[in-house]
């Protein structure tokens, strides 16, 4: 039998702790991410729940499919961020205490856009940053220093601030029959012995390689 990668080994690099799995590292029960997927930073990639998923009260969750790439500072801004724009001031003074905290409910009742998702097989460039409530296709693939405001279709190229789509990487039938072959969710001893489609090979070969 092929034998897969380990996807709860936290470090998967021998010798380069800059490099996680962030299955095996994500503690919290607001953030789900699926196998394999990993996050790049030389300074403590171990910090990624608290250096790079911001301002996360609940109960909006964070959820990464399988077979993310996340360049090193790539954030997820959650709607703990958010403020009161309707009034004079946009503080947040509740969240000071003292006798501010009585006025708490000014903060509660905000808009809230709900869970930031991130499909299978996304490609995040350094420093790019996600806003609350995006949701993000598979295949995608996000520029360098790319702020995400709106979803991006499935296999579509943002960039920008705020990002725009830039292109496609494949056609509408063919973006179709990559979501059906849908290979993330493979048993990982069949994507193992067929990597080499998945990574260079055609659209025809991927849906022949698929398992029946």
């Amino acid at each position: 039998m092929p034998l897969p990668a380990d996807p709860n080994v936290l470090h998967p690099m021998p010798g380069q702790p800059r490099v996680v799995q962030l299955k095996p590292l994500v503690k919290s029960e607001l953030i789900e991410v699926g196998e394999y997927s990993y996050y790049d930073d030389p300074d403590d990639a171990t910090a990624f729940e608290t250096r790079n998923v911001l301002y996360h009260y609940g109960p909006e969750r964070l959820v990464i499919g399988k077979f993310c790439a996340l360049g090193t500072g790539t954030r997820f801004i959650m709607n703990g961020a958010n403020h009161r724009m309707d009034g004079p001031s946009t503080f947040p003074f509740p969240t000071l205490g003292g006798d501010w905290a009585q006025h708490f409910d000014l903060l509660t009742g905000l808009p809230n856009p709900g869970d930031t998702v991130v499909g299978n097989d996304v490609w995040f460039g350094n420093g790019a940053t996600v806003m609350p409530g995006v949701r993000i296709g598979h295949g995608a693939i996000i520029a360098t220093g790319a702020v995400v405001t709106a979803d991006v279709p499935d296999y579509g190229i943002v960039g920008g601030n705020p990002a725009r789509l830039i292109r496609k990487r494949f056609s509408e039938p063919e973006i179709e029959r990559l979501l059906a072959v849908a290979w993330w969710d493979w048993p990982a001893e069949h994507l193992t012995a067929h990597v080499r489609t998945v990574m260079s090979g055609t659209i025809e070969e991927l849906e022949t390689a698929a398992p029946r």
